[in-house]
């Protein structure tokens, strides 16, 4: 199955799968190592959902040799409008390197996805600055054998070791992914919360926190040797280390390791905060338009109300005229329409004169075909008639045209 078909049902839930798919589809055609795994991502609340990630490695640049770093990027499903939670993945081979930009769990902070905004920021441009980033401060090392770490921050690397030196370890060439396949048992599936994960899914299916837990993390400083051994306390430079300088350094440390993570505590307290008064918000805003709409209700049952009455009035009106007319008896034709003007009644009085007219042609007619009169009566009948209907004629076409009434 191709990228493109597989990613086409893949995305066959996110709210927008043809923006998120040409994305992908243009990170896919820079950088061939990534594959498309449709698996369930589990927020800090136990919430599962799932989502779309890009597993595979991305080539990192670093002292004139390239170093292919395990990344994997989860996709919300309102991507490209929320920005992806990135993590570095290290093998079992690796160790991961914490730092201003990583922290324990694998999970990448960049100001890039405190301020992703679509169109402006996608993931080809993600992809370049974390090659910047890596380039600068690789984040794994190579599992090798090491002297014991010291108690306090590491001294200065020299400039032999291709990464910063966190335990002597060796940099780690990370093969390219030949695999061209989808998820398979070797693939580490779930993500279980932990401190990189969203808190309370407070990215999920919403707008970015303002309070984004990235923060530029502060260092203690490095003591004033050149190295130490904690176990024996050997000294390898002729600086001897007084045991009142180690527990300065603990102190420094434990220190710098409080003040991290109440940062982290404070940056997630505050992204929880926003996301409860944007919720506030939402629903003070659904308060209001519930209102307006039982305004409105209310104004609308008040007009169906008087409705009901004027029929129920007009109805009893129809009711006494029906009674009056049953208990008036037979009603005189001629007394039933009376015109309003006597130019109206001359009108009325004509026609039906008119009609009666016709209609007596009509019948004498029928008696000539029966043999009732004979063809002489017939025509001279027929000819006093037609006289006679044609001045009527003639009188209802000048009464209308003084009544103003159209021709007919």
């Amino acid at each position: 199955m191709s990228h493109e078909a597989y990613l086409r049902n893949s995305l066959a839930k996110y709210q927008h799968p043809d923006i998120a798919k040409r994305d992908i589809l243009n990170v896919f055609n820079s950088y061939k190592d990534l594959r498309p795994v449709l698996d369930t991502f589990v927020f800090n609340d136990g919430t599962r959902k799932e989502l779309l990630c890009l597993d595979g490695t991305v080539p990192v640049p670093y002292k004139g040799n390239t170093y292919n770093i395990p990344i994997c990027l989860w996709l919300m499903d309102t991507h490209p409008y929320n920005p992806p939670m990135v993590f570095v993945k290290p093998t079992s081979t690796m160790m991961l390197k914490t730092g201003r930009h990583i922290d324990g769990t694998g999970r990448v902070y960049l100001p890039y996805l405190h301020e992703w905004k679509h169109p402006q920021a996608d993931l080809l441009g993600l992809f370049q600055v974390l090659i910047i980033v890596f380039g600068e401060d690789p984040p794994v090392y190579s599992k090798v054998a090491a002297p014991p770490r010291p108690a306090y921050p590491p001294t200065t690397h020299d400039g032999n070791t291709p990464y910063p030196a966190a335990g002597g370890g060796m940099p780690v060439a990370y093969p390219p992914s030949t695999t061209s396949g989808y998820p398979s048992q070797q693939t580490p599936s779930t993500y279980t919360g932990g401190g990189a994960y969203p808190p309370k899914n407070q990215w999920y299916g919403g707008s970015q926190p303002q309070g984004y837990p990235y923060q530029a993390q502060s260092y203690p400083p490095y003591p004033s040797t050149q190295s130490y051994t904690a176990q024996t306390g050997a000294q390898t430079s002729g600086v001897q280390i007084t045991e009142e300088d180690i527990r300065v350094s603990l102190l420094s440390a434990v220190k710098d390791k409080l003040r991290r993570r109440a940062q982290e505590v404070s940056s997630q307290s505050h992204a929880e905060l926003e996301t409860l008064r944007r919720t506030q918000d939402d629903l003070n805003k659904g308060k209001t338009t519930l209102e307006q709409m039982l305004q409105r209700l209310e104004r609308e049952q008040s007009d169906v109300e008087r409705t009901i009455m004027m029929l129920q009035e007009k109805d009893d009106e129809i009711q006494q005229v029906i009674h009056k007319m049953e208990t008036r008896g037979e009603v005189n034709v001629d007394e039933a329409v009376v015109p309003t003007a006597p130019l109206y009644k001359q009108l009325l009085n004509t026609f039906a004169e008119e009609q009666a007219i016709e209609d007596a042609l009509y019948y004498l007619s029928d008696a000539l075909q029966r043999g009732v009169i004979d063809i002489e009566q017939f025509l001279k009948k027929v000819r006093e008639l037609s006289r006679k209907q044609y001045m009527l004629r003639a009188l209802i076409q000048k009464c209308r045209q003084k009544a103003g009434l159209p021709e007919i």
